[in-house]
């Protein structure tokens, strides 16, 4: 369990919670989910204390569930927000194994490759309590920037920058969109697979498609439209409830950065939730646009066969009428009749083959 004490432009990396917290300033208190139930008495304590109550048992076992969504719920002194950031390539190499490995180069890799951690927060008007998996990188990220930004001056840390938070609101929303960031770099990534495949599946020489990433890259889709639209529902709910009952300590210089800060979180979510509809549009546009090309190009394949069948048919006539078995045929019993039946069919094939190549029924398909 971390344990982070912000003054007045200041900050302090504490062994046990503080006995109250500092003139405005807050406390954050970071802990893995694997420890939460070690250390659930040291929390409810401080909780009591510096955040005026207890955490609900309904809401310590959200935190405690792995697989949470993404939600919203509130209390009369707190407020919980439970939200799903993205898995590290290191996390997902674990839950998938080495099998996996081999997968990574295959169609539409990352689509399959995508998975999620749920990190939940308590909001206390001057206490954060934060439950992440094990080596999160969200908190590492938070705790490494504000270690490189202190100064230690006869045992008292000062920051030498004055970008710390205000509140465990803000910190709470720092972290959030720095979670949305990874899903707004994901779409890059996905955007480029997913064109790939759409050229591969194009091509005028494409003899088929991997369907199966097709399909599997769709539940992905899918999949990650319901996650940000989960995460799109909690982070407007508790939006709506901060500008309904805004904290009576805070400045309105505060209230307006705070809020400024919630509904930019909100718009890189709807962001990665329509480019994520468009995705899916784009994928279902391309299988249309390639069975309207398969079907263009049997087309193609039954005019020029077409084309050849007729200019046969002549020649079957004529084949046809010296084959009948009359005892008196003309140019059967001359000596040029052959030559000038082989002739008469080569000139009707030559000048139907002339027609139809006009016409462009014998075409080559680009």
């Amino acid at each position: 369990m971390q344990i982070v004490e912000f003054g007045a432009g200041t900050l302090r990396f504490l062994e046990q919670p503080p006995q109250k917290v500092p003139e405005g300033g807050f406390v954050w208190i970071y802990l893995d989910r694997e420890e939460l139930q070690a250390s659930l008495p040291a929390l409810q304590q401080a909780a009591q204390s510096l955040g005026g109550s207890a955490l609900l048992d309904l809401h310590l076992k959200d935190l405690g569930n792995r697989a949470h969504p993404s939600h919203y719920d509130y209390t009369s002194i707190y407020d919980l927000v439970i939200f799903r950031r993205l898995a590290t390539e290191e996390e997902v190499k674990v839950e998938l194994g080495d099998d996996d490995a081999a997968d990574a180069d295959k169609v539409l890799a990352t689509f399959g490759r995508i998975r999620t951690r749920a990190i939940g927060f308590a909001v206390f008007d001057r206490l954060l309590v934060s439950v992440h998996p094990a080596g999160c990188q969200s908190a590492r990220t938070f705790i490494q920037r504000y270690l490189g930004e202190v100064v230690r001056n006869e045992g008292v840390t000062a920051v030498a920058r004055t970008r710390l938070p205000g509140s465990p609101a803000d910190l709470m929303l720092r972290m959030v969109n720095m979670m949305v960031d990874s899903y707004l770099e994901l779409r890059k990534v996905l955007s480029a697979e997913l064109e790939h495949w759409q050229h591969a599946l194009l091509a005028a020489r494409a003899r088929g498609a991997d369907w199966a990433a097709l399909l599997s890259a769709r539940n992905a889709l899918h999949t990650l439209e319901d996650l940000c639209e989960e995460q799109n529902d909690a982070m407007q709910e508790w939006l709506d409830g901060q500008q309904e009952q805004p904290a009576p300590w805070m400045t309105q210089a505060e209230r307006d950065g705070l809020m400024a800060r919630a509904r930019d979180v909100v718009e890189h979510i709807e962001r990665v939730v329509h480019h994520v509809r468009r995705m899916e549009h784009g994928a279902e546009t391309a299988v249309q646009i390639h069975f309207s090309a398969l079907g263009n190009r049997t087309n193609e394949i039954m005019r020029t066969l077409t084309a050849l069948t007729a200019i046969f048919l002549p020649l079957n006539l004529i084949a046809g009428v010296f084959g009948m078995n009359f005892e008196f045929v003309p140019l059967v019993h001359q000596a040029t009749g052959f030559w000038w039946t082989l002739g008469t069919m080569a000139t009707i094939a030559i000048a139907l083959g002339v027609v139809f190549w006009r016409k462009r029924y014998l075409a080559r398909t680009r």
